[in-house]
């Protein structure tokens, strides 16, 4: 079939004294044009015209504002870049239809390899977990996706409700008294935790864990450096808090997977007078004692764990609690349940101590939203799960991990090189040969394997003899199967 061309578009033209370019619809090459011949553009004139396409300021308002500052061209506003990065030029592929698009997404998709396409053993912060049908069902319904900022009560009752609930959850499943609306992430939520006890103590000196993730260690001294806080690493057996410590910061479990001795870190921290900040994973929580049990005062984590996909590292779900006595130095919002006039129970925000609310001076935060719709879904997966259903899934990843790692102790070359403690779903193994090759020999079986540790930033942290570690995960989607060819594999690379 041979289409018609049709006029190429109007140049540039003026109208009102302004120049105006046309707005074009339609695409430059279909999907079903073959060859120079069948291409052609499909050009629509309509009766609203812009200056530019993506630049809705007429010349006369950029003649303005430039003038207010000073300047008589949109060159001069730039001279601060260097010219060489000003207008660099970009190699970029000709336009393409939204089939085109697709496709080629979908072939670098296919480039992937899906948790869900075969047994996987990574964890390190991100975990493949089993989320039941109704998460989804109910975070995508239309009430839930469009009204999550819940400024005005009247308007928002099912919203705060949610966030309300989801405070609660958090709350007893951390032990602790009061819970915050949501934070971006687990990282992000440690990073406020030291802030918050650097404000409540009014010192600026935090002590970290060498047994922290070092990602989380990285915002940690991102969000301090401008502050001017002083972070220190620790020895975990060590601390070395002192009068001038803020707070102790300890994961838990912590990046190995192993249990910390929480009653001691508690004494060394309160010992000097500094609060004990902790990131604990959730779903262990079910298991161990919580953080409340032994004194924490400040306790975040990483919520998606809770029902939340892995998503190729985020958008995730942060998780930040405290002692009542510091509520008032709590970041993001707080949904709190009163009453109105005639009785009836109702959810409003409250202490709003961001920097959009109060003086900013007084803001205890600049974080201007939470992940209501992954706090949503967290609390749909709770409730769901319930209290014993939670305590099953970490049953399941604690007995699967130790299993495993029972038998991969066994295979000749392989050990596990921390014997302190005890750990939940992640271990460490010291391994024959490089982790890198062992993966890359896994993935030949459509394995995941685990995290190389065996270079920056994770092997200045551990120990000499660990130079070839690998940071195995095992969760409840991992079968008996799953971890015995995992144990196949790992000893034929031996």
């Amino acid at each position: 079939m041979k289409l018609p061309l049709q006029k190429s578009p109007q140049p540039p033209f003026t109208k009102g004294g302004l120049r105006c370019s046309p707005i074009r619809l339609g695409l430059d090459r279909p999907p079903f044009a073959q060859g120079g011949e069948g291409r052609f553009r499909l050009v629509e004139m309509v009766d609203t015209y812009f200056q530019s396409h993506y630049i809705p300021n007429t010349p006369q308002e950029q003649a303005e504002m430039l003038a207010a500052l000073g300047l008589t061209s949109i060159d001069e506003l730039f001279q601060d870049i260097p010219a060489q990065f000003r207008n660099p030029s970009l190699d970029l592929p000709p336009p393409m239809s939204e089939l085109e698009i697709q496709q080629e997404l979908g072939r670098m998709a296919a480039r992937n390899r899906p948790l869900g396409s075969g047994p996987s053993f990574l964890g390190a912060g991100s975990y493949h977990h089993f989320i039941p049908a109704i998460v989804k069902a109910l975070m995508t319904r239309g009430e839930f996706i469009t009204a999550y900022t819940p400024y005005q009560p009247e308007a928002s009752q099912g919203t705060l409700q949610v966030i309300y609930e989801f405070q609660t959850l958090i709350s007893n499943l951390y032990g602790m008294e009061v819970a915050n609306a949501g934070m971006y992430d687990g990282a992000t939520s440690l990073a406020e935790g030291v802030l918050m006890a650097c404000r409540v103590t009014r010192r600026s000196q935090a002590v970290v864990s060498d047994t922290v993730s070092p990602a989380y260690l990285n915002v940690i001294r991102t969000y301090c450096q401008p502050q001017g806080i002083e972070i220190v690493g620790a020895r975990h057996w060590d601390p070395q808090v002192t009068g001038q410590t803020a707070c102790l910061v300890v994961q838990y479990p912590n990046f190995y997977g192993y249990i910390e001795d929480m009653p001691a870190m508690a004494a060394a921290a309160h010992g000097q007078g500094a609060l004990l900040v902790l990131s604990a994973d959730p779903t262990a929580m079910a298991l161990f004692q919580s953080p409340g049990h032994y004194g924490a005062d400040i306790v975040t984590g990483e919520g998606q764990p809770l029902g939340i996909p892995t998503s190729f590292g985020g958008p995730y779900l942060g998780l930040f609690t405290a002692k009542q006595e510091y509520i008032r130095q709590m970041p993001s919002r707080l949904v709190g349940r009163t009453v109105d006039r005639l009785g009836r129970t109702g959810y409003v925000l409250t202490l709003q101590t961001r920097e959009q609310h109060i003086r900013r001076e007084r803001a205890t935060s600049n974080i201007c939203t939470n992940e209501a719709l992954f706090a949503l879904a967290a609390t749909i997966y709770l409730a769901a799960l319930g209290k014993q259903g939670l305590r099953q899934v970490a049953e399941l990843c604690y007995h699967k991990a130790h299993y495993a790692a029972s038998r991969i102790a066994q295979l000749p070359g392989y050990s596990l090189p921390f014997q302190r403690g005890d750990f939940f779903q992640e271990f460490v193994v010291q391994c024959p040969a490089p982790p890198a090759e062992i993966n890359r020999r896994l993935l030949e079986r459509n394995i995941l394997g685990g995290l190389d540790l065996s270079g920056p930033p994770y092997r200045p942290l551990l120990p000499p003899a660990v130079d070839r570690g690998m940071l195995l995960c095992v969760t409840e989607m991992n079968s008996r199967a799953d971890i015995d060819a995992l144990v196949e594999g790992l000893g034929r690379v031996a």
